[in-house]
């Protein structure tokens, strides 16, 4: 298992050049810009090509659809989230085998609760990321899963850096520099 890049966040103020990912969205972008999301229970994916500086980032809330998996891709889901990443990076000439894949998030939002099924959401998600990304032939250069409450997360597309800011249950939210 790999560490995370960073443990402690970057000093810098958020700019305007920053995308906040809102849960169920993912996006594709260039360098200079810097991509932010606040992860609980779901999964960031984030995938950058070094030599060309363009990445794309998931935050996605459920590993798959349950039923049919008809309609139209949504990136509330893991797999849905991942092909709209890759489809958005071979739209800007990088093929997604050629980034390195990193992966965050799958907290446990109610640690002093030991219960199994639903509240096992993060750890589902997690593992669900690993065998989407090995299954696509990306490989996993980091990853910060699981463990209890949030992250909060920057990836840089300048350098492919990602700071993750693991927050423990019950701490203010509000506070942290999303936006």
């Amino acid at each position: 298992m790999t560490l995370p890049d960073r443990t402690a966040l970057p000093p810098a103020p958020p700019q305007p050049t920053d995308l906040v990912l809102r849960p169920g969205e993912y996006a594709v972008a260039h360098a200079p810009r810097r991509m932010r999301t606040l992860l609980g229970s779901c999964v960031s994916i984030t995938l950058w090509h070094p030599r060309r500086r363009v990445g794309a980032m998931s935050h996605f809330l459920i590993a798959e659809r349950g039923g049919s998996s008809e309609g139209p891709l949504d990136a509330r889901y893991g797999k849905d989230a991942l092909t709209l990443m890759m489809r958005g990076l071979t739209q800007a000439g990088v093929a997604a085998r050629e980034c390195q894949g990193k992966i965050f998030g799958g907290g446990n939002m109610f640690p002093e609760q030991n219960m199994r099924g639903a509240m096992q959401v993060g750890r589902r998600n997690g593992e669900y990321a690993r065998m989407l990304l090995a299954s696509e032939g990306i490989p996993i250069s980091s990853e910060s899963l699981f463990g209890s409450g949030h992250r909060q997360i920057i990836f840089d597309l300048a350098n492919g850096h990602v700071w993750s800011r693991q927050i423990q249950p019950g701490a203010d939210t509000d506070t942290l520099d999303l936006e």
